[in-house]
This record gives structure tokens, C-alpha cells and sequence, in this order.
């Protein structure tokens, strides 16, 4: 663990953040971005590795198939729960050294000049929600997974 890891910390339990954890196994974490107070765009999914490592060149071949099985499954049911017509998903690593994936749902009617996985937030009719909104989505997307198992 990263003494200073902020994923990390998230997983053990010493912080809290939006939303509900959607899935966890082994080797990952699901659950909503927390922004701080701030209104989240509803669908902005996190997919953690468990182990503190720092990006897709780290990963065994077990937590790669479990990152890549998880990655599909998500995406799945932001379409088929959510709407979605679009799933963007994006690692950076710049923030935080700990691997992590955004997976972002693109909705109908989103105009084209804000069609990216961060381009959402920029338009004015985006889905922003409290963190009531984000654990009602959180449960949806669980339930989804568990009634939906493809493994």
C-alpha cells in the first residue's frame, strides 16, 4: 500500500467518497468519482486495481483479465442501465501513481462538441448529481453486474 496513496487509502476504508462500492474482488475496486462536494457527471465510473501499482505495464496477466473482464462489464450496464450511448474509458496516471480507469457514459442528445471522456462535464445539460443520485446509480449499475454475471 502507498503510504500517501490516496487509491489506497480509499480501499482501506480511511476515506470516504461518493457514492457506494459497485464491485470488488480481488484484484479490483468499482465505484463512482468522488468530486469533493462538487456535483458529479452520473456515470463517471472508477475501476481500481487492488494492488498499488502504477499503471497497465504492472499489471499480471490475472489482474489484467480481471481489469479487462470488469472494464466490459461495466460498460455493459452504463448502456443497458443507464442509457449510455457511448462508453469512454481513459487511464492517466498523472494524478494519482496507483492504476485506475475512468469509464464515462456519453448520453443521448450530448452535442458533439462535448463528446470526450472529460468533455461532458463542459455541457450545460450534462446529468450532475448529488451523492443520493450517485449511490441510486451505483446500486443500479451493482445490481446490474450481479444479475447479469458473464464470467
Amino acid at each position: 500500500m502507498g503510504e500517501s496513496c490516496f487509491i489506497c487509502h480509499k480501499h482501506a476504508g480511511k476515506i470516504e467518497t461518493s457514492g457506494v462500492m459497485i464491485y470488488e474482488d480481488d484484484h479490483v475496486y468499482v465505484g463512482h468519482i468522488d468530486r469533493k462536494g462538487k456535483a458529479n457527471y452520473l456515470g463517471h465510473i472508477m475501476i481500481d486495481l487492488k494492488r498499488h501499482t502504477p499503471s497497465l505495464a504492472d499489471l499480471t496477466e490475472e489482474e489484467a483479465a480481471a481489469f479487462g473482464v470488469m472494464m466490459a462489464r461495466v460498460s455493459k450496464a452504463l448502456k443497458e442501465s443507464e442509457n449510455a450511448e457511448h462508453i469512454y474509458s481513459l487511464v492517466s496516471g498523472n494524478s494519482v501513481p496507483h492504476l485506475h480507469m475512468h469509464i464515462v457514459a456519453r448520453y443521448p442528445n450530448t452535442p458533439k462538441e462535448h463528446w470526450g471522456p472529460m468533455e461532458v462535464y463542459d455541457w450545460q445539460d450534462a446529468p450532475m448529481g448529488d451523492n443520493d443520485q450517485v449511490v441510486q446509480l451505483c446500486n443500479r449499475i451493482k445490481n446490474h453486474l450481479e444479475n447479469s454475471h458473464e464470467q
